[in-house]
């Protein structure tokens, strides 16, 4: 093999992204949703868009669904503009919506059997029954469902054609801890074991770090920053809280962007164990607010400041300088 034909394996072209957007805009009249959103989603992966209510998260999300028209952009949702989808493009996705309340007097089994009969090649609709545990409401009416029972039914309606992307909008309102942790492990297994691709919005924090690879900030209708929680917690400088007691037993806490140096400066001066010692990394819920809270400023005082980079126009840093409380 020649060094052209090693270079040409050795650098394959990459798959392209499942969702891709760029320059997405939209305008309810005269007033603007959405300024020049980019997003890229790569199969298999999960990812979730967060943001505050009013940040454009519904519209971008009916907008990559094929539900809205953009005023502006481009937007490729597997490799198909949304606004030309057709319904072989739309048997390759599958929705979870935040709420709806159709088909209140068909049976359980009786709709789910009858959605399976719009895809090619449906899972079992007894399995997936048991997966989302409504086996012993299988012939109950779904007006007699439960909340939390009708909201299992219609992650079960959103799977039943195996799509390659999935979208999930609140998908766990009104699950108990069990019924949560079920779903969670079943998001985990769809996007490992069979690539499918998961687009999921949320305001359980919790629920995003728990599940996602890779998250987006929409606020004011711009993404301010996109990364793992690690990632977004680097970059918006969001500190971890030291605590520790010392020789006397006071007790002691500092917050710092570097748990590591501090806790082994300590351990250097107390030539020793340190009593009482906790590092409390910074949670996804601290950098969510963070972010927000340094965009909301940075839009009313145009003062330069990027929550997604860290980089200040005012002098912010201060509000995160290390704390020493007795």
């Amino acid at each position: 093999m020649n060094s052209a034909d090693t270079a040409q394996h050795a650098a394959p072209h990459p798959a392209p992204p499942v969702v891709r957007a760029r320059g997405l805009t939209m305008t309810y009249g005269d007033t603007p949703v959405l300024h020049g959103v980019d997003l890229d989603i790569q199969r298999g992966e999960v990812f979730a868009l967060l943001g505050p209510n009013g940040a454009g998260k519904t519209t971008t999300v009916e907008i990559l669904e094929g539900f809205r028209r953009r005023s502006g952009g481009e937007v490729s949702v597997l490799g198909t503009d949304p606004a030309h989808g057709d319904d072989t493009w739309r048997g390759r996705i599958g929705l979870v919506l935040q709420s709806w309340r159709d088909h209140r007097r068909w049976r359980v089994a009786e709709l789910l059997h009858h959605f399976a009969t719009y895809y090619p090649d449906p899972r079992d609709p007894a399995e997936l029954l048991a997966v989302v545990g409504l086996t012993g409401q299988a012939g109950r009416l779904v007006e007699r469902l439960s909340g939390g029972q009708r909201r299992r039914l219609d992650v079960a309606l959103g799977i039943v054609g195996r799509p390659e992307l999935l979208f999930l909008d609140e998908p766990t309102t009104g699950f108990d801890p069990q019924a949560r942790h079920e779903f969670h492990l079943l998001v985990e297994r769809l996007a490992r074991d069979e690539g499918v691709t998961v687009l999921l919005t949320t305001h359980d924090l919790a629920e995003a770090e728990r599940l996602a690879d890779r998250i987006a900030m929409l606020v004011g209708g711009r993404v301010r920053a996109v990364g793992t929680p690690a990632e977004l917690a680097r970059r918006a400088a969001a500190r971890a809280e030291v605590r520790w007691t010392d020789r006397d037993g006071t007790p002691r806490r500092e917050r710092t962007a570097d748990p590591s140096r501090l806790v082994w400066e300590l351990h250097r001066d107390a030539a020793g164990p340190i009593p009482g010692l906790e590092v409390r990394r910074p949670t996804l819920e601290d950098t969510y607010l963070h972010m927000v809270h340094a965009a909301d400023r940075a839009d009313r005082e145009g003062d330069g400041h990027d929550p997604a980079t860290g980089e200040h126009g005012n002098g912010d840093e201060n509000e995160s300088a290390e704390v020493r409380s007795a």
